[in-house]
């Protein structure tokens, strides 16, 4: 009756803190695409409902880390209280051991775990697929979007179209340079000092008027070549087809689904980058979700051993493991798609790692031999004064 009481109380004092680190850390991660979403509403008139939706979908992909970070940080929120507040000795006084406070923190870390897991598996794959369509149908209204300073696009079939510089006050384009194979005898190449678009969006119909420019076209069958000065010319541009083709183009490992993962990796011919690459992504799928359990363990040390006075210390430390565990990931990312060693070892070697750091730290304070960092933190600091 008492451990169901103690196990209650401990569950509910980790929730406000994961609820509030949740929102916390996802607000710092949607912080990364502010200039993104000022420049798309300033620049190109952006409503703000399309905005709104490039966050929602943004939202899992930054869930995935979110979520395992936050369990961390409430579980080492909740044992710093307690541990400042002198309840964990009035426990031990009691009769309950540091291992008789698992059963709420594990049962805490496994909600963790199932929303990473919701996350990585269908929510990920859902918010990059709906972005993509998003991003599709926005550029399909505003093909400004689409034409990038000093970049090459070739979002039209048969026509590549480079723009210099983008006038978006004017809607007018400087320096173009087009290449244009849509007829397979001739190759034309249009270069113009100025232009400007009009669009039909409707029609998902473009026209890109040209003005003082040359045309040189090369006939490949007659082997001729022409050169005509035009004061204006006009190029008609389809966006339906490119517009098709970009949604219906294969998808890459991050926007595919278990199953699809699955059967890609079951029928993959041979093993190179984009092997690896779904591989990755596969076993990363489970990683993750993992990692609550993990970061969750070493926590439950780190929060027992800190005192009041060193509470912000504790929760750098905190940081410091995290920060340690996702290099780690990132690392295996890299190395596993290069292929240098197996990426499921590149996946799952953080969990191992930090896992058996926290289950160290756990055993030694639950047998009242706790590790101690501060010193040993001041000595190094003692000796790299010297």
């Amino acid at each position: 009756m008492i451990n169901s009481i103690i196990n209650r109380y401990l569950f509910k004092e980790m929730i406000p803190p994961f609820v509030i680190n949740v929102m916390f850390f996802t607000f710092v991660f949607l912080l990364t695409k502010i200039l993104d979403i000022i420049n798309l509403i300033v620049n190109y008139k952006i409503g703000l409902s399309a905005v709104f939706l490039m966050l929602i979908y943004s939202v899992p992909h930054f869930l995935e880390f979110v979520i395992p970070i936050s369990i961390m940080m409430s579980v080492l929120l909740t044992f710093l209280r307690l541990s400042a507040d002198n309840e964990i000795v009035a426990l031990k006084a009691g009769g309950v051991g540091i291992y008789g406070l698992l059963p709420p923190v594990f049962l805490f870390c496994l909600m963790g775990c199932l929303l990473t897991g919701f996350m990585t598996i269908y929510g990920v794959p859902w918010g990059r697929l709906s972005f993509k369509t998003l991003t599709y149908d926005v550029v399909a209204s505003n093909i400004d979007i689409g034409l990038k300073e000093r970049t090459f696009n070739d979002s039209f079939k048969d026509v590549m179209i480079y723009v210099n510089k983008v006038d978006l006050r004017n809607k007018a384009l400087i320096n173009v340079f087009i290449e244009d194979q849509r007829d397979k005898n001739i190759v034309s190449t249009v270069i113009a000092p100025t232009g400007k678009l009009f669009s039909e969006p409707d029609k998902l119909a473009f026209h890109l008027r040209l003005y003082n420019g040359t045309i040189n076209q090369v006939d490949l069958k007659g082997r001729a070549v022409h050169s005509i000065n035009f004061d204006t010319y006009d190029i008609s541009l389809d966006l339906k087809k490119a517009v098709y083709a970009a949604k219906s183009s294969q998808k890459d490992e991050k926007e595919m689904s278990l199953s699809e993962l699955t059967r890609y990796l079951q029928s993959a011919a041979k093993k190179d980058i984009q092997y690896y690459t779904a591989l990755i992504a596969f076993h990363k799928k489970f990683s993750l979700p993992f990692a609550c359990f993990v970061l969750g363990l070493v926590a439950v040390p780190l929060g027992i051993e800190s005192s009041s006075s060193r509470r912000s210390f504790g929760l750098g430390l905190g940081l410091v493991f995290f920060l340690a565990y996702y290099l780690m990931l990132s690392a295996g990312w890299v190395f596993g798609e290069a292929g240098i060693y197996p990426p499921v070892i590149g996946m799952w070697a953080p969990n191992i790692v930090i896992g058996a750091i926290g289950l160290y730290l756990f055993i030694r304070t639950a047998n009242e031999r706790p590790i101690k960092i501060y010193p040993a933190l001041n000595l190094l600091k003692m000796k790299f004064k010297r």
